[in-house]
């Protein structure tokens, strides 16, 4: 099942990783500034928030939340397979277990065996890590995430940060990699 990782180790690798904390003590990362990156974004409809830069860049997946959880971890597969993947708040826990996904997360910690009680005190984006062994569990979080957000997005964090994902509450993943070999291709 899943393990929790904490905060100061979050944030280490992904530092070293080249991306920065985008906001304090949050599971928001992306690259620096200065880095050269690609993004693709997963959508499951039309969205008109989405500005024409960003859309141009989007893929129409046929398909509901589940279809994009499956292809989520088969891009894992695909990228880093032996590597264990992180899903973080891009928020903190205090903040969603509190006030935005508080009526439905504590049900979705359980079931890949965390204890909500556990994480509701930190005001930090301390990562959920999923073995390769454990993708399955991976992706049915991944779902639920992508069913239940409705105004918080989490992250998930590949190849000890070779590639992000925003897992959007608008039912959307939008990848991104500095390294272009690292990101989904488009069909």
């Amino acid at each position: 099942m899943a393990e929790l990782v904490d905060y100061s180790e979050v944030f280490d690798t992904l530092t070293v990783a080249g991306l920065q904390c985008l906001y304090h003590n949050s599971g928001a990362f992306g690259f620096k500034d200065d880095a050269a990156t690609q993004s693709v974004g997963w959508i499951l409809r039309e969205d008109s928030t989405i500005k024409p830069a960003a859309r141009a860049l989007a893929e129409l997946v046929e398909g509901n939340e589940a279809t994009l959880a499956t292809r989520a971890v088969q891009v894992w597969k695909t990228v880093a397979p032996d590597s264990p993947a992180w899903v973080l708040p891009k928020s903190h826990w205090a903040y969603e277990l509190t006030f935005g996904s508080y009526a439905w997360l504590p049900a979705a910690l359980a079931a890949i065996g965390l204890d909500a009680n556990e994480l509701c005190g930190r005001n930090d984006g301390s990562g959920i890590e999923f073995a390769p062994a454990d993708s399955a569990a991976c992706q049915g979080f991944i779902e639920t995430l992508l069913r239940n957000l409705a105004g918080s997005d989490f992250m998930l964090v590949l190849g000890g940060g070779k590639l992000i994902c925003t897992i959007h509450h608008h039912k959307q993943l939008w990848w991104t990699a500095s390294d272009i070999s690292a990101l989904p291709k488009r069909d």
